[in-house]
């Protein structure tokens, strides 16, 4: 059955108020499908479709949602069905995540209807940390032993923990302060059944970050050790949360969606089925930043305009100038934004891509104006200004404009502007209008 067609027979059934049939549909999919179905439907019928989920369920297709199709959802809904249909099934994160989305008011009302008052605190918690920390990605769903228990006690606690949660990763082990002080691997709970202590068989060296850790580092963290989880702890390495492999997943997803938007000179977290109005808002400031550069650019050939008049084939070659401008200033930006996301580029190695790039830069630079200077004796002939203006300009630009892309998102990773701005329209003007000053300079220096 096709989607539409799919779609259409749900809104049927919803509309024809077949509890029954509509339940055993609904039965047969999985969270996620079940979320996408609701992000086409309207608020009224999403509703009704979530009457018709165990609560279980239910919670897991809410995290699943689009942001902005749940957030209309849970603004038709009433506090306490938010707390005990969703809240009271999710894990902390996740529940954080719901939460934020509220408006302050609501966020309390739910909050004050959550059943379990150690889950209501966890979550309060969390809400303390910046949401770009590992303090505010992690949950406190996991499992924890002490340092000191035998063997048989540890076995009865993982057992006790393991009843509330869906998922074990790995089993963190304390000491009495609550401090992490290791993993406890599973495989040597069964080969070593009769240590009398568990940490006389737990691995000490476990790989940890800290609940002020960027989330950048920690995706770096993970991606490195391949681990599927990784312990959070405060100053002091007391156990506060575990970050999973999923959650990482979600949020490098983010990133790169946010990234490339930037790149593509979009501000703000812009979707297919936003509104017209949003997205307009979120393309036009970096098009009225553009129009201004062109604006500028005219200006500037405003002053040059006399000297032009006297060779208008320089005036065919100014695309050329604006395109190469901009692709080689994009081209090296994007490799150091790369270079500073993947954690492959650090202070240690910023000025060794310096000069890699600036050598890369001059054989490119050669190149293209070797070719350009070709291509205008057999078109201009050996005595006219165009003929050795053009490659002259080119050779300076790629040469200038590759140093400028290299060190323009160095400078705003300096003073915590994000990079990516650097990959997109940003350096594409102002290589534009360095590209034109370059070649306004060489043409006046070879007539005078």
């Amino acid at each position: 059955m096709e989607e539409k067609e799919f779609l259409d027979n749900i809104i049927e059934v919803i509309k024809s108020q077949d509890s029954a049939r509509l339940k055993a549909i609904l039965e047969d999919m999985h969270p996620a499908d079940i979320a996408e179905l609701c992000d086409e439907l309207d608020v009224d019928d999403a509703r009704a479709v979530y009457r018709h989920l165990d609560n279980e369920t239910a919670a897991d297709v809410l995290v699943e949602m689009d942001e902005d199709n749940r957030k209309r959802l849970l603004d038709e809904l009433p506090s306490d069905i938010i707390a005990s249909k969703f809240i009271d099934n999710m894990d902390t994160d996740d529940a954080v995540d719901i939460i934020q989305d509220l408006d302050e008011d609501k966020q309390e009302e739910v909050l004050a209807h959550i059943g379990d008052i150690e889950q209501a605190s966890d979550i309060v918690d969390l809400m303390q940390y910046d949401e770009d920390t590992a303090g505010g990605l992690m949950g406190t769903e996991m499992v924890v032993v002490n340092e000191n228990m035998s063997m048989p006690e540890c076995l009865q606690e993982m057992r006790k923990q393991a009843e509330d949660l869906d998922d074990i990763y790995n089993v963190y082990v304390v000491d009495d302060d609550g401090r992490l002080k290791g993993v406890f691997p599973l495989k040597k709970m069964i080969t070593n059944p009769s240590v009398s202590k568990v940490k006389y068989v737990m691995d000490e060296d476990v790989i940890s970050t800290k609940v002020d850790t960027p989330i950048d580092d920690v995706v770096q963290l993970i991606e490195k050790y391949n681990l599927v989880s990784v312990p959070v702890v405060d100053s002091i390495g007391r156990l506060q949360g575990m970050i999973t492999v999923d959650d990482v997943i979600d949020e490098l997803r983010d990133q790169q969606e946010h990234d490339y938007q930037m790149a593509s000179g979009l501000t703000g977290d812009v979707e297919t089925d936003d509104s017209v109005f949003r997205q307009m808002m979120s393309r036009i400031p970096w098009l009225l930043i553009g129009m201004i550069g062109g604006i500028l650019n005219s200006m500037l050939l405003g002053k040059f305009e006399p000297t032009l008049q006297g060779y208008l084939g320089l005036l065919l070659f100014i695309p050329l100038i604006g395109g190469t401008g901009g692709n080689v200033g994009t081209q090296s930006s994007a490799i150091v934004v790369q270079g500073l996301a993947n954690g492959s580029l650090n202070t240690s190695n910023i000025w060794k891509q310096v000069f890699k790039e600036s050598a890369v830069a001059l054989l490119n630079a050669i190149v293209l104006s070797l070719l350009v200077l070709a291509y205008n004796m057999y078109q201009f002939g050996p005595t006219q200004i165009v003929t050795y203006a053009v490659p002259v300009s080119l050779f300076a630009l790629v040469l200038i404009g590759t140093l400028w892309g290299t060190l323009l998102p160095l400078i705003f990773e300096k003073i915590h502007i994000d990079p990516a701005i650097a990959t997109g329209p940003f350096v594409q003007i102002t290589n534009d209008l360095l590209g034109m000053g370059i070649y306004m300079a060489v043409i006046t220096l070879i007539i005078l």
